[in-house]
C-alpha cells in the first residue's frame, strides 16, 4: 500500500483546505471548501480527480465553496446528518463513531463539538492524520460560539488520545497569535518557548505553521494542558478541575 498524500491549501485570508489522496485507487477527498479556485488549482497541479468532499462544520468560511466544487467535479459530499439543515446538500450523512472510506482509506468520524454544535473531525489512521478544522488548532482551539467549555474540553480529550505522532490538520493560520497567548499561560515552558521562536521564523518567511504534530500540541498547547499542575498554579487555580482550568484559559483567550 502506497502512503496517502496530504496537501495543505491556503484559502481566503487565513483558512486552510486539505486534499487527501489515496495513490492506490486514485480517490481524492477535499476537507472543507472555503473557496474553489485554489482547490481546483491544486487538483490540476497533481493531476488528481476529486471524488469526495468532507465537511467539518457549517460556518461559511468552511463550506461556501462546496456547491461549486461539487458541480465542477461530481464529488460526493459527506457531513454531519444532525446538522444537515445548515450544510450544503449531503450525499452521505455522518455521525460520531461512523467509519467510511475514501478509496482504501478508512475515515473515522469524531464529534468534536464546542466551537459549534455538530462539529466533526476526521481521523485517518493510514495517513496518521486528523482533520480538526476549528476544534483543536495549532496552539489553540476554536472560540465557543455554540458549545460549552465542558463540551469543548471533552472534544479535545478525544483528540488528545490519538497517537502522539498524528498530524493535526486544522483550519486556520492563527498560530502566531496563539503562541503569544500561550506564553501568558506557560511563560517558562521550554518547549513552548522554542516552538514560538520557530513559528515566528516560519511566518516571517511566509511559511505555514499548519499542519502540526499532536505530540507538539500536547507539550505546548494550553488548551490541552489544563490538567497540568503548573498551569493551574500559574492561574492561581491549584486543585481546580481540568474543566474549570480550561474554562479560565478559554475566557482569557477571548479577551486576549
Amino acid at each position: 500500500m502506497a502512503d496517502p498524500q496530504i496537501i495543505t491549501i491556503p484559502c481566503l485570508q487565513d483558512n486552510y483546505a486539505f486534499l487527501l489522496h489515496d495513490p492506490d485507487t486514485g480517490a481524492t477527498a477535499c476537507v472543507d471548501v472555503p473557496e474553489v479556485a485554489p482547490i481546483k488549482a491544486a487538483l490540476a497541479t497533481h493531476g488528481w480527480t476529486l471524488t469526495d468532499i468532507l465537511i467539518t462544520h457549517h460556518h461559511g468560511d468552511h463550506v461556501d465553496g462546496v456547491p461549486a466544487l461539487k458541480a465542477a467535479t461530481g464529488a460526493k459530499v459527506w457531513g454531519c446528518g444532525a446538522d444537515a439543515g445548515r450544510l450544503p446538500p449531503l450525499d452521505k450523512a455522518l455521525a460520531e463513531g461512523d467509519t467510511f472510506w475514501v478509496g482504501n482509506l478508512a475515515i473515522e468520524v469524531l464529534d468534536t463539538s464546542g466551537h459549534c454544535d455538530n462539529h466533526l473531525s476526521f481521523y485517518v489512521p493510514d495517513a496518521r492524520a486528523v482533520f480538526t478544522a476549528d476544534s483543536l488548532m495549532a496552539l489553540g482551539c476554536g472560540r465557543l460560539f455554540e458549545g460549552t467549555p465542558a463540551q469543548m474540553h471533552a472534544s479535545l480529550q478525544k483528540l488528545a488520545a490519538l497517537p502522539p505522532e498524528t498530524l493535526v490538520c486544522s483550519g486556520h493560520e492563527y498560530t502566531a497569535s496563539n503562541a503569544r497567548f500561550a506564553l501568558t499561560i506557560e511563560p517558562d515552558n521550554p518547549d513552548l518557548i522554542s516552538r514560538s521562536e520557530a513559528i515566528a521564523a516560519a511566518r516571517a518567511a511566509g511559511q505555514p505553521t499548519v499542519p502540526s504534530i499532536l505530540a507538539e500540541e500536547l507539550a505546548t498547547n494550553p488548551f490541552l494542558r489544563a490538567h497540568v499542575p503548573a498551569v493551574a498554579a500559574h492561574l492561581s487555580m491549584t486543585g481546580a478541575s481540568p474543566v474549570d482550568v480550561f474554562t479560565r484559559i478559554r475566557a482569557q483567550k477571548d479577551r486576549f
